[in-house]
């Protein structure tokens, strides 16, 4: 909880998504118009429609806007971490009181992962989506293990039923809820993942009891609805969303996501920090399975498939994002917990590796901390900040070494609580020194709060901005800020940046002995035009 729901206002709305997607829900809230989504009052179909229902509720209620913004994606990721504790716990069985038991291990990595941390306060639409993907998932999984396709040895004298009623109607519901969240991607995710599976399992049969008439009436009555009408109200809604922002995206390079096919790889390892050495625990356990040919009904192979196929995906695809491996993260979390509780239980060898690897993760991140504070343009809270991070930089030896202690030992057990600790203690310092500090420079929540009760606001303008800006200050002053003109012969007050203050000097309409301050953007008060 403490990782997922402190201070989500900690710093302002950031980027160019953050502040677009808050202003489509709080417009939302405001119109009371629930079906088209508007930027600046013009349809905006980018993403559908359910985060911007979850977070105008927000807005509604009149939440603080971080708050409100934000509230969904932290909610969204605890589901996810309820669902993986759950099928943990049913799959694998669970000592309620043990870190070491998947059942705990596999929540606590994904809440305190880099992945989870980040887009649960995000105002964004990425951890609905895996959410609702994570448990459509557990549902089918739930599916397939009543007829007979998913064994664990607690199931040996089980009765397999023909039909479970609710989890189909479930796994409908929850698809159809992706659907909503981000397109038809989570079809595709699903049924990806599920399709491997049965492909190299051989379990067709069971898999198509995932189609049945209840699941599929579940998902149209969840998914189609919203679809149906804003098509009828906007009738380029299907082309501008479908084609262009799905299968466009997915082909093409329009918008200029491009990176190497590789890129996904090193992604999946930072999503998983600090836990990424984990993964090494689930390898070792892969490799367990197939020498002994148990894995073709184990759940872990349903899951590796599950965190595989996304990443695989989207590896092909022509505009790549970090959040599109999101929905991947659960289930790599699953298979992390299971493999190095395995992994430590089996081997000193791997224990000592496995606590190693997550206390020089612990170093390297505190050293690359301290590194950035002396590289950033902290101007009143510099001092303190970089006192903070080498602090944190001495601490972190000291955790990996008490990791590494809890390794040899082969106190599973300890080395989690101090890995956990540790996350949610520096989640609680950036909440409180770092971000903050931050906020100036990345969001435009300070610069519109110190303009609100400006005497001439019509004359406040911004001028060569990148989007994040232009968003977040549109966002802040409930308002789009108009570009400044160098031909606006009168007075005004403009935002700038770097280039667009040179070139305003250059134009002569700023003749201050000094550059004016900068915190993110640059405050320029325009002097007239000759006359």
């Amino acid at each position: 909880m403490a990782s997922l729901f402190a201070n989500l206002g900690a710093i302002g709305l950031i980027g160019p998504d953050e502040p677009r997607y808050a202003w489509i829900a709080r417009a939302m809230a405001e119109t009371g118009d629930w079906v088209t989504p508007r930027l600046w009052a013009v349809p905006w179909f980018e993403k559908p429609i359910l985060y911007y229902w979850a977070a105008a509720l927000g807005f509604w209620m009149h939440l603080p806007a971080e708050w409100a913004a934000r509230l969904p994606s932290a909610i969204a990721a605890l589901a996810a971490a309820k669902g993986i504790a759950w099928f943990a716990r049913r799959y694998y069985g669970a000592d309620e009181d043990s870190l070491a038991s998947p059942t705990l291990l596999a929540p606590v990595i994904f809440a305190t992962s880099v992945a989870a941390i980040g887009f649960a306060r995000a105002a964004t639409p990425d951890m609905l989506f895996s959410a609702a993907i994570t448990l459509a998932m557990l549902c089918a999984a739930s599916v397939l293990r009543r007829a007979g396709a998913l064994r664990t040895p607690h199931d040996a004298e089980a009765e397999i039923q023909e039909h479970d009623l609710l989890a189909l109607a479930l796994w409908g519901a929850l698809l159809g809820a992706g659907v909503l969240a981000k397109g038809p991607a989570a079809v595709i995710l699903a049924g990806g993942a599920i399709g491997i599976w049965a492909l190299v399992t051989s379990n067709w049969r069971a898999t198509f009891r995932l189609a049945h008439p209840v699941a599929i009436a579940a998902f149209c009555a969840v998914a189609l609805p919203w679809y149906a009408l804003c098509a009828r109200r906007n009738p380029d809604f299907l082309r501008v969303f479908i084609f262009q922002h799905n299968f466009e995206r997915y082909w093409t390079p329009l918008f200029r996501h491009q990176q190497p096919f590789w890129f996904f790889g090193p992604i999946t390892i930072l999503a998983l920090l600090p836990w990424s050495a984990f993964l090494i625990g689930a390898a070792q356990e892969a490799m367990r399975l197939w020498r002994e040919k148990t894995w073709t009904n184990s759940p872990g192979f349903f899951v590796a498939c599950w965190a595989v196929f996304p990443v695989v995906f989207f590896s092909f695809s022509q505009s790549k994002l970090p959040s599109y491996i999101l929905p991947a993260v659960p289930a790599l979390a699953l298979v992390a917990a299971i493999g190095a509780s395995r992994s430590f239980q089996r081997s000193h060898t791997s224990a000592i590796i496995l606590s190693a690897g997550i206390g020089v993760v612990w170093i390297v991140l505190a050293a690359i901390f301290l590194h950035a504070t002396y590289h950033f343009p902290f101007t009143q809270t510099g001092t303190t900040v970089r006192a903070f991070a080498a602090a944190a930089l001495a601490i972190a030896i000291a955790v990996a070494a008490g990791i590494l202690h809890a390794g040899i030992r082969r106190n599973f057990r300890a080395a989690v609580i101090l890995c956990s600790i540790s996350a949610v203690a520096a989640l609680q310092i950036a909440n409180i020194v770092v971000l903050p500090a931050l906020d100036p420079y990345l969001s435009a929540r300070s610069h519109a709060a110190f303009f609100r009760n400006d005497l001439h606001p019509d004359r406040i303008f911004t001028y060569q901005l990148g989007r994040s800006w232009n968003y977040g200050l549109a966002y802040y002053f409930h308002r789009e800020i108009p570009e400044w003109s160098p031909q606006d012969p009168d007075a005004a007050l403009v935002l700038t940046s770097d280039e667009g203050f040179e070139k305003i000097v250059r134009a002569g309409r700023f003749r201050n002995a000094e550059e004016p301050p900068q915190q993110g953007i640059i405050y320029v008060p325009i002097q007239p035009a000759p006359r």
